[in-house]
């Protein structure tokens, strides 16, 4: 009999207030001396009232810094000289301290909590992190959160691209769920059942949820959940095919050649859409949310370029050559970029 086992947060706070309750919850799981590195900037703004709650909840911080960088070798260097008595560190920003934090705990082996700023991803729940190695993004395993503590009220004054963002990434599930699928179908991998159910279960939670106002407490926190569920659909897979397909490869692509690409989740969103159309797989569903949250509108501002997914769509296969999804069949590439040129909401958004 085959036995399995996964990491889950055992400490999961997701409401309006968090930050200033982060030494009780730290405290209360056992934590008496922690690493806490902040994203660039975030000290100022963010970092008085985290380190006020660790101090008075008597938890010793022994290092606090902030941190810009992804670089392999740096936060390498960075998690060697942390003091021996650290018992848990701490990642307080967007992804690239988040990415950080959770690395040097796997190597470590110590807990990680995560305290993201932003929804722009569901990386503040993933086991991989994102960091460079020479010069380039590679995908690295990494440290699932002990912890996850989101302040709503953060979340709700970070600027709205990363809304648009993190819904973009949460709806990707749509598409990456059906390519997973597709793929057991062609005999080329085996679908896990409780993961495909959980990543699914978070994208429908996600996109039936009533709201008038994107920035609304309820759509919010429903957010924030189904991308804490996107995470731990991952831990179950034990890798990232529930939540990402299709839809991630174009985006991959996207960033191996731009000089500046957008943010991953505006990236994945669109890439959804164009996946979900072309496999006549509810694209409906994700055009609604598209409209009725603006993210088609935000899409519209930016420098967005038929040539530059047409040419992401035929790079993606080579993204991840070893999955079958429907990117890797030339049928689905050629109507992908027969698409971008005849679709309403896409001509509208790519010049």
């Amino acid at each position: 009999m085959s036995k399995s086992h996964i990491s889950i947060p055992a400490l999961l706070k997701i409401e309006a207030g968090v930050n200033a309750h982060v030494g009780e919850f730290i405290k209360s799981s056992g934590f008496g001396s922690v690493v806490i590195l902040f994203g660039n900037g975030l000290t100022e703004m963010f970092g008085g009232t985290v380190l006020d709650s660790l101090k008075n909840s008597g938890v010793d911080v022994l290092l606090h810094q902030e941190l810009d960088t992804v670089d392999f070798n740096d936060i390498t260097d960075l998690a060697f000289k942390l003091p021996k008595t650290t018992e848990a560190i701490i990642g307080m920003g967007g992804g690239k301290v988040i990415d950080a934090a959770k690395y040097i705990g796997f190597i470590l082996k110590i807990p990680f909590i995560s305290v993201p700023t932003s929804s722009s991803s569901d990386g503040f729940s993933s086991s991989s992190a994102s960091l460079t190695i020479h010069g380039h993004r590679k995908s690295v395993p990494a440290k699932m959160p002990y912890g996850i503590l989101v302040d709503t009220d953060v979340i709700k004054s970070a600027p709205r691209r990363f809304l648009y963002s993190g819904i973009g990434d949460m709806i990707s599930k749509i598409s990456s769920c059906y390519d997973w699928q597709h793929e057991e179908d062609e005999g080329h991998d085996e679908v896990n059942d409780c993961a495909y159910m959980m990543a699914k279960k978070a994208v429908n939670s996600f996109v039936r949820t009533p709201f008038d106002d994107i920035e609304s407490e309820l759509l919010l926190k429903e957010l924030l959940d189904s991308l804490a569920m996107s995470g731990i659909a991952n831990e179950i897979a034990g890798s990232s095919l529930p939540t990402s397909g299709s839809e991630h490869m174009i985006s991959h692509a996207l960033d191996s050649f731009l000089e500046k690409p957008q943010l991953h989740g505006i990236q994945v969103g669109i890439a959804t859409y164009i996946m979900c159309k072309v496999t006549d797989h509810r694209y409906e569903r994700v055009n609604t949310i598209f409209t009725k949250t603006g993210f088609w509108d935000y899409c519209e501002t930016l420098d967005l370029k038929v040539e530059d997914y047409s040419k992401a769509i035929d790079l993606a296969p080579s993204m991840k050559p070893t999955r079958h999804t429907y990117i890797q069949e030339e049928k689905y590439r050629e109507l992908a970029k027969a698409l971008l040129t005849e679709d309403e909401h896409l001509k509208r958004i790519l010049k």
